[in-house]
């Protein structure tokens, strides 16, 4: 097979990668809408969306695992004698199964969308945020609003909300890992930018989506057309 035919094939496997994680995005999505229909957290409708975002987690950690190792080794086939190419395949194979033996199931409940998972069904068994507005003052509610769906890095209402673990502050997607980015290659730590927030080192591992505040904000703006 020759190098362009493997960049290919991961390409197509990367997004594979991706399709699976927007039908994780998708099962917290119906697990919430089931929530708000009055299911019970322990409903059998949500056990089996839990079961399929764990199989899903799954599948998209062993597709990861997978083309990282076919990278790694295609990244090192110019440095290979010629008569290596030939177990190429085999050296695949025996690395991912050996990485594979590695992981364990219960590493998959870290993984950032099973978290959101949870969390999102969590956020969805509590009280109406809204209905707790009602009875505030106007101006609080006002404020309120303001803080949880505006980014702090960019000042704009987020699109694609994501939770700091770590602190529980709220940033859009893309503003937040850019930044995160930059001071990378800066060799530098990212505060968190909230005004008296104590983390002074933003990971992208400590974000996971926040799919809840998400589905608020788009139902905020329907009902504002």
């Amino acid at each position: 097979m020759s190098f362009s035919a493997v960049q290919a094939a991961l390409s197509g496997l990367r997004s594979c990668q991706e399709d699976v994680g927007t039908n994780m995005d998708m099962l917290t999505y119906v697990a919430m809408d089931l929530v708000e229909s009055h299911e019970t957290e322990h409903s059998s409708s949500l056990e089996t969306l839990q079961a399929m975002i764990m199989e899903s987690a799954e599948l998209e950690r062993e597709i990861n695992c997978f083309s990282n190792i076919v990278e790694h080794l295609n990244s090192e086939v110019s440095q290979l004698p010629p008569e290596a190419l030939f177990s190429l395949s085999d050296r695949v194979k025996e690395q991912y199964e050996a990485k594979r033996a590695s992981l364990s199931k219960a590493e998959l409940h870290n993984h950032q969308k099973v978290i959101a998972f949870k969390e999102g069904v969590g956020s969805a068994l509590q009280p109406e945020n809204g209905e707790e507005a009602e009875n505030q003052d106007e101006d609080i509610a006002v404020t309120q609003r303001f803080v949880n769906f505006t980014c702090p890095l960019t000042q704009v209402e987020m699109e694609n909300p994501m939770k700091n673990k770590v602190c529980n502050h709220h940033y859009d997607e893309g503003a937040i890992l850019a930044m995160i980015k930059a001071r990378h290659k800066q060799h530098k730590k990212f505060r968190c930018p909230v005004v008296g927030c104590g983390n002074i080192n933003v990971i992208q591992a400590d974000l996971v989506p926040d799919l809840f505040l998400k589905r608020r904000i788009q139902k905020r703006n329907a009902s504002q057309v």
